[in-house]
């Protein structure tokens, strides 16, 4: 990878730096509810079923989509369309908005555990989309670690 290649462009980046951008947080893999009136979306702690809790990484990253079809793949061309619902604190959300990364970020600190470490993760704290009902994602709204 490239030298400071988090500070291009998204659209710059190789396949491999936009993979390198991800800070692990795992939020973009927790269920979300939006109001169709208002737009507003609601984070819960109900997390994908390939969701791994201890980890806050997918199980099953490059074959998800034969488990969870609807998973988005977020990607230069579509992260305008879905930046809304991405987290305050991700990294791609950041860039695209010609923000620096957070001073927490593995690519700056050298350790994946930084995140984990300033409480910005759900590790430990969700629930799989398998043991709670839909209509019960409602009870499980609750605040973006920021």
């Amino acid at each position: 990878m490239r030298p400071r290649f988090w500070e291009l462009p998204l659209s710059r980046l190789n396949p491999t730096e936009w993979e390198a951008l991800c800070d692990g947080c795992g939020k973009c893999c927790l269920n979300k509810l939006e109001d169709e009136e208002t737009g507003e979306v609601a984070l819960t702690d109900v997390a994908c079923r390939l969701f791994d809790g201890a980890t806050c990484l997918c199980s099953r990253y490059e074959t998800r989509h034969q488990y969870v079809p609807e998973c988005i793949v977020l990607s230069p061309g579509k992260i305008a369309e879905t930046m809304y619902w991405l987290p305050g604190t991700c990294a791609y959300r950041l860039r695209y908005e010609g923000k620096p990364l957070p001073h927490w970020h593995h690519l700056l600190t050298g350790s994946l555990e930084t995140v984990h470490e300033e409480g910005l993760t759900l590790r430990g704290r969700t629930v799989s989309e398998m043991e709670v009902e839909e209509d019960d994602w409602e009870d499980h709204i609750i605040e973006e670690p920021t």
